[in-house]
C-alpha cells in the first residue's frame, strides 16, 4: 500500500475543528445527533426517491452574517437578499503595452461554477450591483459547448488549436483574438478508476438543493462506472465515517443505497474527512488509472491559522502523487473562492451543482472530459507583433496567469486538458497604425502550447502564427464567445467594459444560438438582468 506523505497528514490534522466550521447545524433542535454518515432506513430527513425532483431554493433563514458584497466594501445587499455567496475579488487584468511587454502567459485551467452560481443568483432574484466578484468571466465563456476543431484521428497530437480575430463589439477600434482549444476524445483507461466520494453530512446540508440532490447527483455519475473501477464513500460530520470501502463501480445498486440512507446532522469535521479520503485513496491506488477524490459539500473552510498557501501545499503533494481532487458545491456556498483553490491546485474540475440538470450536464455528458486526461499542464504563450499590436489585455484567467519564464519549466503546475474538453480564452487588442503596421498584413501573434502526456514528465511544445485578415466573417462560435464575455464585462461592472450594453449583448447572442437549450437559457438570463437589475 502507498504510504501518506508525513507532511500532508500533519497539515490536514492542522486544520482540525477549524476547518469547514461553517457548516454546522443551524438549529440545535432539528440538527440530527449521529455518527457521522452512519446508515439507516430513510427517515424525514434522508435521502429517497422523492429527490429526484427539482429541488426548490430554500427562502433565506434568520439573520444572516455580515459581509461586504464581494469587491465591494460598501456594497449593501437589498432586503431578503441573501448574501452567502462569496467569492474572491480579483482584479480586471489591465492594458500591456507591448513596446514594454510583449509576450503573456497563462494556464488553461478553467472550472465553470462561477456560470452556474450567477445564474442561480440572476434567477432566484438573488444579484445586486457590487456582485461583480462573483462573474469569473473565463469560467462563464467556458462553461458552453463549442465547436472547435479537434485534431485528425490520425494526428499525435492531443488538441488543437484555434484563433479568431475580429472587431470588439464594445470597442469597433479594438479586435478581440479568441482562442480555442479542442481535445480529442480519447479511450478511457481501462485500468480503472479509483474515486472516493467524500460527502459533507453536517446539519447545515438537510435543504432539498443540498444533500438530497448531492446524492442523486452521485447516483448519475455512479451509472457511468464499471467492475474495473473503484468506489469508496467517506462521510463527515461531527466526525467521520467510511460507509464504502473500494466496491466495484458495476454495484451501482450498492452504492446508490449507500448514499440515498445519508442523513444530515451534527457539526463539521472537514479536516478528519479529508484525511481519511487521502488514506482510502492510497490504498486502492491505481498505477496508470484515474485516482480521485470528489469532495461534495456546501461548506466554508475556515482555515484558523493555517495559511491558505499550506492547503495549497499539501494538496499539491497529493497531486503530485497523481491524486486528484474535484469539488462540487452545493446550496449557497459560503466560500467559492476556497473550492476553486482546492480543485485548481488538485488538478481537478469545481462544479457548482443547482438542479438535478445540471448535475446531469456536470457529472454524465461531461464525464470522459472530467474523468480522462489526454494532456496535463498545459500552457499556452502568447508573443504579440509589436507592429501590429500596441496593447492587450488578456480577458479573465486573473489567478490563472503565470510568469513568462514559467512557460518552460516544467515543474510548474497548469491546467489538465480531459476528454473532448474545449477551453476559450480571449484578448482585447489595441491596433498599432498603418504607419507602425497596424494594416492588414502582417501577423498579429505567435500562439505557443506546452504540454506533458498524461504519464510524462517532459513538455512537448507548438507553435504558430496567427495571420491578419484570414477570416472575414465572425463564426458563430467566436460571437458566442464574445457575447457571454461581454455580458461578464457587464455585471463585473469592469472599467474595461466601453460601451457594451445588454442590448448588444442580447442581439449577439441570439444570433450564435443555435439549437442549444443551454446558450437559450443564457439570452433568458440576459432578459432577467435587464428587467431585475439594470432596471430596463
Amino acid at each position: 500500500m502507498r504510504s501518506v506523505h508525513t507532511r500532508v497528514l500533519t497539515c490536514i490534522v492542522a486544520l482540525g475543528l477549524a476547518a469547514l466550521s461553517g457548516c454546522s447545524a443551524e438549529n440545535g433542535e432539528d440538527a440530527v445527533s449521529a455518527e457521522a454518515g452512519q446508515l439507516r432506513a430513510p427517515e424525514e430527513n434522508s435521502v429517497g426517491a422523492d429527490a429526484l425532483e427539482e429541488p426548490a431554493v430554500p427562502e433565506p433563514q434568520g439573520d444572516l452574517p455580515d459581509m461586504a458584497a464581494p469587491g465591494e466594501d460598501d456594497a449593501e445587499a437589498p432586503d431578503g437578499a441573501d448574501s452567502r455567496v462569496t467569492a474572491e475579488s480579483v482584479i480586471d487584468n489591465q492594458w500591456v503595452n507591448v513596446a514594454e511587454q510583449d509576450t503573456s502567459t497563462f494556464s488553461a485551467d478553467v472550472d465553470t461554477a462561477s456560470y452556474t452560481i450567477v445564474r442561480q443568483l440572476l434567477q432566484t432574484g438573488q444579484w445586486y450591483q457590487g456582485m461583480g466578484a462573483q462573474a469569473r468571466i473565463e469560467e462563464m465563456v467556458n462553461y458552453f459547448d463549442y465547436a472547435w476543431p479537434a485534431p485528425d484521428e490520425s494526428s499525435t497530437r492531443p488538441f488543437q488549436i484555434t484563433t479568431q480575430v475580429h472587431a470588439a463589439p464594445w470597442d469597433p477600434t479594438h479586435q478581440l483574438a479568441v482562442i480555442g482549444v479542442k481535445a480529442k476524445q480519447a479511450i478511457p483507461t481501462d485500468l480503472g478508476n479509483n474515486i472516493v466520494l467524500l460527502v459533507d453530512v453536517s446539519g447545515s446540508m438537510q435543504d432539498a438543493n443540498k444533500l438530497p440532490l448531492l446524492a442523486q447527483s452521485l447516483s448519475k455519475m455512479v451509472e457511468k462506472l464499471g467492475d474495473r473501477d473503484r468506489v469508496s464513500l467517506v462521510t463527515y460530520a461531527d466526525g467521520n465515517a467510511t460507509v464504502l470501502d473500494g466496491v466495484s463501480g458495476s454495484e451501482h445498486d450498492q452504492i446508490v443505497d449507500a448514499l440515498n440512507s445519508l442523513t444530515a446532522g451534527g457539526g463539521t469535521d472537514g479536516s478528519s474527512g479529508l484525511k481519511t479520503a487521502y488514506e482510502i485513496a492510497e490504498k486502492h491506488f491505481v498505477e496508470g488509472g484515474n485516482n480521485r477524490v470528489i469532495l461534495a459539500t456546501d461548506g466554508d473552510f475556515n482555515l484558523g491559522t493555517v495559511d491558505v498557501d499550506e492547503l495549497k501545499a499539501w494538496i499539491g503533494e497529493a497531486r503530485e502523487r497523481d491524486i486528484s481532487i474535484s469539488v462540487l458545491g452545493f446550496g449557497m456556498l459560503v466560500n467559492d473562492s476556497i473550492m476553486e483553490t482546492i480543485a485548481d491546485n488538485g488538478n481537478g474540475n469545481y462544479f457548482y451543482i443547482d438542479t438535478p440538470s445540471e448535475a446531469e450536464r456536470a457529472l454524465v455528458r461531461q464525464f470522459d472530459s472530467a474523468m480522462y486526461t489526454v494532456a496535463k499542464d498545459l500552457k499556452l504563450q502568447v508573443v504579440f507583433n509589436a507592429s501590429a499590436v500596441k496593447q492587450y489585455r488578456l480577458i479573465g484567467y486573473e489567478n490563472r496567469t503565470l510568469a513568462n519564464e514559467d512557460f518552460a519549466d516544467d515543474t510548474v503546475d497548469a491546467g489538465d486538458v480531459g476528454s473532448g474538453h474545449t477551453v476559450t480564452a480571449l484578448y482585447e487588442l489595441v491596433p498599432g497604425d498603418a504607419e507602425t503596421g497596424g494594416g492588414q498584413d502582417g501577423t498579429w501573434m505567435t500562439v505557443s502550447s506546452r504540454y506533458k502526456a498524461p504519464d510524462g514528465d517532459a513538455s512537448q511544445l507548438d507553435e504558430f502564427t496567427v495571420e491578419k485578415g484570414e477570416d472575414s466573417t465572425p463564426s458563430t462560435d467566436w460571437r458566442w464567445a464574445v457575447a457571454v464575455t461581454e455580458f461578464g464585462l457587464i455585471l463585473r461592472e469592469s472599467e474595461y467594459k466601453g460601451d457594451a450594453t445588454i442590448e448588444q449583448v442580447k442581439s449577439l447572442a441570439e444570433g450564435a444560438q443555435g439549437e442549444d437549450p443551454l446558450r437559450a437559457e443564457f439570452i433568458e438570463l440576459v432578459d432577467e438582468y435587464r428587467l431585475t437589475v439594470a432596471g430596463g
